[in-house]
């Protein structure tokens, strides 16, 4: 193929995109916003799918590499009741199908796996362009530009890319997530790590909840606190004085467990507030020659699990289609957005009733019957 691939956003799905077209001997160049590989923290643990997030890393030659990532006993899951009852408790079953990673290790291999200057660090995209002719092109912060006839959109939530394609914007989904995390949980948080368990906690209730994952063996819990909520609830929390917003957030959790509401009063970070939002439901757009999406940048949801798994698959499903149509690049993205298409309206349905299952009037009831098979899965 004469003219490389341009990437913009070097997250897991971009990358998978990069590394997959590198197995066939395919240039990409990524642009990325971030300064650095290590300018922020990566995010927690992600269980990577038999179905969709492993075929993506096969295809990227990196399964060896991600099996020596996995953390052993982190699939185990376990339900609560505000009061610290277990109601739910289901250890790691040893057959891997979701075996858990750190989300930044996993972006390690993969950029590891990539000649070096590949990723153009700090490029953070001001506004993207369509010349014309199946012709983008790119500008950047810092005033430069590129020029591309293959640009993929892997830019997240708020994607640049996507306004080429669509007028859709992500929407508040009446739910955000404020993050926490213990350190050292198994000595200095003995009661926190006794009940978080050896994977993930869900302590779910209508309208709220505290969800934790152990990450390490010396027990760093990281917790998602979620309640719903306006947007205009949240503006009304000083997050800039974390002892103020911990205070606030706890009281909505009063009479809860100690050693689940400890998840919030003692942790080790000051609270991060995290908005959930959301694509329409088959979010899709007409055929823009030299230009597609994938991930969050096509089809963001409510958080299920699926997301990093999703956007690997697209990278990795973009990048084959690519390898196989060398000489037209058309046809590939023709191929590869009829197929995205169905599966993320398909994924995205999915992910909104998980999401009410979690949170909805029957929670955490419809919780546990999600987790152990017994709530309809389409």
């Amino acid at each position: 193929m004469r003219t490389p691939v341009t990437i913009i956003g070097a997250g897991l799905g971009g990358l998978t995109l990069a590394c997959v077209l590198h197995v066939h001997g395919i240039q990409a160049t990524v642009y990325e916003a971030e300064r650095s590989p290590t300018a922020r923290t990566q995010g927690g643990m992600l269980d990577i799918h038999d179905h969709n997030g492993q075929p993506a890393l096969r295809a990227a030659g990196l399964i060896g590499e991600f099996r020596d990532l996995v953390l052993e006993g982190r699939e185990a899951t376990r339900v609560v009741a505000p009061n610290g009852t277990v109601l739910f408790d289901e250890p790691d079953d040893g057959t891997g199908a979701r075996p858990e990673v750190l989300r930044g290790e996993l972006r390690r291999i993969l950029l590891d796996s990539l000649p070096a200057g590949t990723v153009r660090w700090g490029h953070k995209v001001r506004g993207v362009h369509d010349l014309g002719d199946g012709r983008q092109e790119v500008t950047f912060v810092d005033g430069s530009t590129v020029v591309t006839s293959l640009l993929v959109g892997a830019d997240g939530a708020w994607s640049r890319v996507r306004r080429l394609l669509s007028d859709a914007t992500p929407e508040y989904v009446g739910t955000s997530f404020v993050e926490t995390y213990l350190f050292d949980g198994d000595t200095r948080h003995a009661a926190v790590a006794e009940a978080v368990g050896d994977g993930a906690l869900f302590a779910n209730a209508p309208g709220k909840a505290i969800q934790a994952h152990r990450e390490s063996g010396g027990g760093t819990l990281h917790a998602y606190v979620a309640l719903s909520r306006p947007q205009d609830w949240f503006s009304g929390i000083d997050f800039t004085d974390p002892a103020a917003a911990t205070a606030r957030i706890a009281q909505e959790f009063d009479g809860w467990a100690p050693e689940l509401t400890a998840l919030i009063t003692d942790s080790d970070t000051a609270p991060v507030l995290r908005p959930l939002n959301a694509l329409p439901i088959g979010h899709r757009w007409d055929r823009v020659p030299g230009v597609t999406l994938l991930g969050d940048a096509a089809h963001l949801s409510p958080p299920n699990g699926e997301g990093a798994n999703l956007a690997m698959y697209d990278g990795a499903e973009l990048g084959t289609a690519i390898a196989a149509n060398p000489d037209d690049a058309e046809a590939a993205f023709v191929q590869y957005e009829r197929a995205l298409f169905a599966r993320s309206a398909e994924a995205a349905a999915e992910a909104a009733r998980d999401f009410e299952l979690c949170f909805g009037g029957d929670a955490p009831r419809s919780l546990i019957r999600l987790l152990s098979g017994h709530e309809q899965t389409r």
